[in-house]
């Protein structure tokens, strides 16, 4: 009677050992069955030109980490920030401090994508170096923007008075001083690029006697760099997601080398995502872009002296003031 009890005990400890096994392996199961959290893709936004060619890698290879839309305007991205639509962008230096300043500091820079693209550019060979101006006509683009200030600091410093030593007459876009320059109804230009590059394919017998990056960096010392385009991000998804951003910063980087040591194939993939109308263009024009990334606190000097530049030919092209330590990203 013993022996029937304890082997029916262990009969039934066994068949219940059994049903606990399989409760674990069915719950185990349905743990591993549901669907993972998926992160939302970083919405970012670039300008179509120098600004964003250096993302180009980035919106080829992470499509599904990155939702990258190209704009033609710097107008078009202020809303979009300031109202949350858009986590980060590139955009022109000076837009950096202003939306600082209008978001009450809730936009931080994380680091400079572009340097100087300002070129003068002639029709002729009568120029040499900047005090060769004095007595000339220079047309350009960019009346009360980055474009006019930078030429008129430049001036300035090499004894020259705007509109006094030298006349400026200023067109409505870049496109229009490239026409005129190519066409021969004018002389003397300032042109960015790709603009540079646009008039040279039409008139291979222009010359680019000055570079303006070079030039502002002779006269403003302490090696500061003339910084024309930034990356910024809305503080509050720095925040929440400081991991993806430093990734996004370091994966921004491998873009930039890449655009910059690959300028074949980069120049196909910025025609083909519409950054650029052509991938001649863009080879032409990669080497004098100054595609670069350099972190917002290695590049934090020359933006400080940049702005107090700006400032002082007018407070409204930064947003009124200069922003503070805050405004800097610090990274990891």
């Amino acid at each position: 009677m013993k022996k029937r009890m304890g082997a029916l005990l262990m009969m039934l400890a066994l068949i219940i050992s059994s049903l606990f096994a399989v409760g674990c392996s069915s719950n185990s199961k349905q743990a591993n069955d549901q669907p993972q959290t998926k992160k939302e893709k970083i919405k970012i936004a670039a300008l179509k030109g120098p600004t964003g060619m250096g993302i180009v890698k980035l919106i080829e290879e992470n499509k599904d980490i990155y939702d990258i839309t190209l704009f033609d305007s710097p107008d078009q991205l202020v809303s979009k920030i300031v109202n949350g639509e858009l986590d980060g962008a590139a955009v022109p230096s000076n837009l950096a401090p202003i939306l600082y300043n209008k978001t009450n500091g809730s936009v931080q820079l994380l680091g400079i994508n572009t340097l100087g693209i300002l070129y003068i550019v002639e029709n002729g060979n009568t120029i040499k170096d900047i005090k060769d101006l004095k007595g000339k006509t220079i047309y350009s683009s960019g009346k009360g923007s980055t474009p006019e200030f930078v030429l008129n600091y430049i001036l300035k410093k090499n004894g020259l008075e705007p509109d006094k030593d030298v006349k400026i007459e200023y067109k409505a876009q870049h496109s229009d001083v490239a026409t005129a320059l190519a066409s021969k109804e004018i002389s003397i230009a300032v042109l960015p690029e790709p603009f540079v590059t646009t008039a040279k394919m039409k008139d291979a017998s222009l010359q680019i006697p000055i570079d303006l990056t070079k030039e502002y960096e002779k006269v403003s010392g302490n090696n500061s760099k003339l910084v024309m385009g930034t990356i910024v991000f809305r503080k509050d998804f720095i925040t929440k997601r400081t991991s993806d951003v430093d990734e996004f910063l370091a994966k921004y980087k491998s873009s930039v080398d890449f655009v910059n040591n690959n300028k074949v194939e980069a120049s196909k993939l910025i025609e083909k995502n519409g950054i650029l109308p052509k991938a001649k263009l863009a080879e032409m024009a990669i080497p004098k872009c100054n595609i670069v990334f350099i972190s917002a606190q290695d590049g934090k000097e020359s933006l400080n002296k940049f702005y107090s530049i700006l400032k002082e030919n007018d407070p409204k092209s930064i947003g009124g003031k200069l922003p503070d330590e805050n405004f800097y990203y610090k990274g990891k």
